[in-house]
């Protein structure tokens, strides 16, 4: 196996630990270049750095990766309290959760024309970020969550409204993905009581893939998936159904896991260049796809047939996933962070 990381961890080391997570993270958090920027210019005066457009969310690289890894960070400080890495985290959640600053955020979200800015992806992370701060019990976080609630009842009433014209899902495995934009959405909705998007959410997905049947395992993975459209719509369901309802839609969904086609669907993938940012995001397909094998099984009956192939194809991945996670390349290592934290704290299962 590899045990790169940098040389930070000795190579005898199986999973990442926590401060070295949040090291990567860290890194960053606050580099502004390379930055690949989704930016609207109306006029010259437009054309701004990242940190100048959106001052607390400008690094990592792009938008949606810079609000992941404060997510990373936070939770990774509500978990593990009095870690040596306390002292430089909070230091860098206390600078980009400035009022002034999370206000210009909420300033350019809100001009004109930006109103599908990071949607669905970007706005369902931002939305995690609260989630997770709402759920810290902490005197800093509290000041953090109600600065960031402005912000958080933007990206809920866009979501709310987009899914209110949505004719259909959206099948990707990158960034448009709507099954994982609402498991997180929804996640956040249970956390912070919103019931109307909530039901929404519950209803959309029933209406959209309550009957899908026979999913097209052959068709996947495409190049550059970092998400599982399959499993992405199965985590999704194991979250608005009930328990008695939920399998025998994935028998129905999934009819055959024992087949050679699936046990080769069921296997690791591998990036042939973590290097290039697009054939990069292969390395996070194994870790979301860990992470959502491991939440369906869990979803199961415990009786399930299916369940010990389920957790072994997620525990593969995971091995695969966390293996490539090694900081060498900024193409991975400005967002591969929080996929890590995200699988290895079980977030999707609380």
């Amino acid at each position: 196996m590899v045990r790169h990381r940098g040389g930070i961890l000795p190579p005898d080391d199986a999973r990442p630990t926590p401060e070295w997570l949040s090291r990567l993270i860290l890194a960053a958090l606050h580099r502004e270049y390379p930055n690949q920027i989704q930016h609207r210019l109306e006029s010259d005066a437009d054309a701004r750095p990242p940190r100048q457009l959106t001052p607390a969310f400008f690094g990592s690289y792009d938008w949606h990766s810079a609000v992941h890894g404060h997510w990373a960070l936070v939770r990774l400080l509500r978990l593990f309290p009095g870690s040596g890495f306390e002292a430089h985290a909070r230091a860098a959640l206390a600078r980009s959760f400035i009022e002034e600053t999370l206000g210009a955020e909420l300033a350019y979200l809100r001009a004109p024309g930006r109103e599908a800015f990071e949607r669905p992806y970007g706005l369902a992370w931002l939305l995690q970020l609260a989630a997770e701060l709402r759920e810290w019990d902490d005197p800093e976080a509290a000041i953090w969550r109600v600065r960031l609630a402005p912000l958080e009842a933007l990206a809920a009433e866009r979501l709310e409204n987009w899914l209110a014209k949505l004719p259909g899902p959206i099948r990707s495995g990158v960034h448009s993905q709507t099954a994982f934009a609402l498991g997180l959405a929804h996640d956040w909705a249970r956390t912070a009581g919103s019931s109307g998007l909530a039901s929404q959410i519950e209803a959309r997905a029933r209406g959209w893939h309550g009957a899908d049947v026979a999913a097209p395992i052959g068709y996947e993975p495409s190049a550059h998936d970092f998400l599982s459209p399959i499993w992405g719509e199965a985590d999704l369901m194991r979250r608005v159904l009930s328990p008695g309802e939920y399998a025998p839609w994935l028998e129905r969904f999934l009819p055959d896991l024992e087949s050679p086609m699936a046990r080769r669907w069921l296997a690791p993938v591998a990036s042939p260049d973590p290097a290039d940012g697009h054939l990069a995001h292969l390395d996070g397909l194994n870790l979301s796809r860990a992470w959502m094998l491991e939440a369906v099984a869990a979803s199961l009956p415990p009786a399930e047939p299916r369940q010990p192939a389920l957790r072994e194809a997620a525990a593969r991945h995971a091995e695969v996933g966390l293996d490539a996670l090694t900081g060498e390349h900024y193409t991975q290592a400005h967002w591969l962070g929080s996929f890590a934290v995200y699988l290895l704290t079980r977030r999707g299962l609380g």
